[in-house]
């Protein structure tokens, strides 16, 4: 009889520790769906919920290099070129964004909007000094944020007006951008020293929107050089590592995990929660992959 208790009791303790724990208890599950082929250094995906399809970026050349080479793809959620071309005119457009049925892209010192009706490009956005703009993301409000690497900024785009909203060295080379509530979720590149090579990669860090404070996520420890940043839809976020060519996972507590080791390149993804797919393009191999994502 004393040995059932016993047993009882440390069966209870063991329960216990599993459901005040339950962030050790599963971690997502990656299937692959497809791979498409055919388009020119794609750096960034965006779903579009109204048309059903994904806008991708191509940057078809240099990233710094204004040679009128770029244009936006509509790939199918099935993995098909819709229409390679779709919007022409631009130099390297990497960060992708919708509010409304407005497109927003980066291209390399300017912010372009798109009116997706047409395909047509109804402003260009400049910042005289601005160097490397990269990601861009929307707020409920339709203001529109974008960063700038190499300079450490990030730049606003509100009533029409583009202007610096914040520059600060802690921003170690900011790359992603994802909207959270009252926050921005920033994927930083880390320290760069000569080009983009950097001698202390980055971490993610959360922006106050009303205040601009940066705060790390985690301990501030180096986890890569980080490219997208999408929410799980729940405590985390996926986010990709363009030099080491990884899927991550990242909780709202700093804990890591690595899902996927994927080529170099893997740039700006997109993730459809309700669907459970993530889209991730890798720039250097001029392809877009498709997952499945399971507990």
């Amino acid at each position: 009889m004393l040995n059932k208790k016993i047993k009882y009791s440390i069966d209870i303790l063991i329960l216990s520790f599993i459901l005040i724990n339950p962030v050790n208890a599963k971690q997502p599950n990656l299937e692959l769906n497809w791979e498409l082929e055919g388009l020119h250094n794609p750096e960034s995906a965006v779903y579009d919920p109204v048309l059903n399809h994904l806008y991708v970026s191509n940057v078809d050349g240099s990233p710094i290099d204004k040679d009128r080479n770029g244009f936006i793809s509509i790939v199918s959620l099935d993995g098909k070129i819709i229409n390679k071309k779709w919007v022409t005119g631009l130099n390297a457009p990497k960060g992708l964004t919708l509010h409304g049925r407005t497109l927003y892209t980066t291209d390399i010192d300017e912010l372009v909007s798109i009116n997706i009706d047409n395909g047509q490009i109804t402003n260009r956005f400049k910042v005289d000094d601005a160097k490397f703009l990269n990601d861009v993301a929307a707020d409920k409000n339709g203001n529109v944020y974008v960063s700038d690497m190499a300079l450490d900024r990030i730049h606003i785009l509100t009533g029409g007006n583009f202007d610096i909203w914040i520059e600060s060295a802690d921003l170690e080379a900011p790359n992603g951008l994802h909207i959270q509530g009252d926050e921005i979720i920033l994927g930083s590149w880390g320290k760069m020293t000569d080009g983009f090579a950097t001698e202390i990669p980055g971490h993610l860090k959360r922006i106050s929107i009303e205040n601009k404070t940066i705060k790390s996520i985690g301990d501030g420890s180096s986890v890569g050089n980080l490219d997208g940043v999408e929410s799980d839809g729940g405590d985390g976020f996926y986010v990709t590592d363009w030099i080491n060519g990884k899927l991550i996972h990242i909780k709202n507590t700093g804990e890591v995990t690595e899902l996927l080791d994927l080529p170099k390149g893997s740039a700006d993804h997109e993730v459809i929660t309700k669907k459970g797919l993530i889209f991730i393009p890798l720039m250097m191999d001029n392809k877009l992959l498709s997952y499945t994502v399971s507990d």
